[in-house]
């Protein structure tokens, strides 16, 4: 399986941007997700990440964004992974980001596979001030 980042582009400063992750194949269930993102010159670092628990989901924040960026799970049970709204961007987001599956299961019937962790291709945000 494969995963599609997209939404990336060039947004001002204050502006907003949106990023979808997708399968190549139909979602039947996850159990981690997360964006990641690696800035010029830095290593990947964590952005948020949604986690599944008896519960409920239990998302987290990194500081740099807590407030400001949205990460929510796809809902329409099709090869939609989750989406990632970004709010009051700044130069200091300007990074590629990719998205990170752990423990999924795509595919129906007789024909799932499981993956303990994928990773997509990155999508480049680049924020001008």
């Amino acid at each position: 399986v494969q995963l599609q980042a997209s939404g990336g582009g060039l947004a001002q400063a204050g502006g907003s941007l949106t990023l979808s992750c997708a399968a190549s194949r139909r979602i039947f269930n996850v159990d981690s997700m997360a964006w990641y993102r690696q800035r010029p010159g830095n290593e990947r670092e964590l952005v948020a990440s949604i986690r599944s628990g008896i519960s409920g989901d239990r998302v987290r924040y990194s500081e740099s964004v807590r407030g400001r960026f949205t990460i929510s799970r796809s809902r329409d049970n099709t090869d939609k992974l989750m989406i990632l709204q970004m709010n009051t961007l700044t130069a200091e987001d300007t990074a590629t980001y990719y998205c990170n599956a752990g423990n999924l299961v795509v595919g129906a019937g007789a024909r799932r596979d499981r993956y303990l962790e994928v990773w997509g291709q990155g999508t480049q945000v680049t924020v001008s001030s």
